[in-house]
């Protein structure tokens, strides 16, 4: 089954939970500075120590009965990093082997995505590219992973309409189903004040294979839920086209949250009854993890998802 008739077909679909602060708490494994968690799959010691993370997650989904999206580690290792770190091209394509590799450990379900990103800082939105520009600096990734035959792209974190409109032209250049995931605050903005439906609106009037649904990632199931009830996206489309979250455990906003020097986090038991009630609310279908969490949080999510799938 391809990845547009699992989205199509399955009620619920679990992602990745936190991978670059799971390696950098538990691992002590810092970032590359040019490419972040690009490069990890180049050395041993941080290699292995993805997989026990992808591992656990992907095992979280079979244990639960869902399926399971994963994405590269490639959100900064855009044409221009790329070039500026000692790597090449073929950094894009050995991320997707590796995750191949251990995606034919398991049984059917599991997809592979290629991640992309914003140019600049996607808590503070700056060094935002026009539609042209976005469109230009973002081929050669989506090309690159197109050529890998990943089940999917999705574009993560990005804080601006225009960037995001240029991004999903990109994608949609690509034979590929594509995903894009907005920052967004709890007024029901983007960072640079578009609302939840008017990016939306923008984004599926500005292609002709349009995005396969809209999601947002690195922000707090309360402050989702808090965007999704403002009155300027308690709307059809908002309601049929926006489908899911990676969420992370801090409800602080991101402008806060980036220039943290500690690890904001909430347990487990409250990340996932966040994340039950957006369900339950909002009719919501992927459910990740990003900053804060771990496999217990996706675990507790998941059980939690499952009881009510299966009532």
């Amino acid at each position: 089954m391809d990845f547009e008739s699992c989205y199509n077909k399955f009620p619920i679909i679990l992602m990745e939970g936190a991978v670059g602060e799971r390696l950098k708490r538990e691992y002590q494994i810092p970032n590359d500075e040019v490419v972040a968690l690009a490069s990890h799959i180049y050395n041993e010691e941080s290699k292995k120590a993805l997989e026990e993370i992808f591992n656990q997650y992907i095992s979280i989904s079979m244990k639960h009965n869902f399926p399971i999206m994963l994405t590269t580690p490639t959100r900064r290792a855009n044409k221009e990093r790329v070039f500026q770190s000692k790597y090449n091209k073929n950094i894009i394509c050995d991320n997707v082997s590796f995750l191949h590799k251990l995606k034919n450990k398991f049984p059917s379900h599991v997809y592979i995505g290629g991640l992309m990103g914003c140019r600049g800082d996607a808590y503070k939105a700056d060094s935002i590219l026009s539609v042209k520009e976005a469109l230009e600096f973002h081929s050669w990734q989506a090309s690159l992973f197109a050529e890998t035959k990943v089940d999917f792209l999705y574009a993560g974190i990005m804080p601006a309409l225009s960037e995001a409109i240029g991004m999903a032209m990109t994608m949609e250049n690509t034979s590929l189903p594509y995903i894009i995931s907005f920052m967004i605050k709890e007024n029901g903005q983007l960072i640079d004040g578009t609302t939840i439906h008017e990016a939306i609106a923008a984004i599926d009037s500005s292609t002709k294979r349009k995005p396969l649904c809209y999601m947002t990632n690195c922000v707090h199931p309360t402050v989702v839920f808090k965007a999704l009830s403002q009155i300027d996206n308690t709307t059809t489309l908002v309601q049929e086209r926006f489908k899911g979250i990676q969420a992370n455990t801090s409800s602080l906003p991101p402008e806060l949250l980036d220039i943290s020097s500690e690890l904001k986090t909430s347990d487990a038991n409250s990340f996932a009854a966040g994340m039950l009630e957006l369900y339950k609310n909002y009719k919501l279908k992927i459910f990740g993890g990003c900053c804060g969490t771990d496999n217990t949080h996706m675990n507790e999510t998941a059980q939690r998802l499952g009881v009510v799938n299966y009532e």
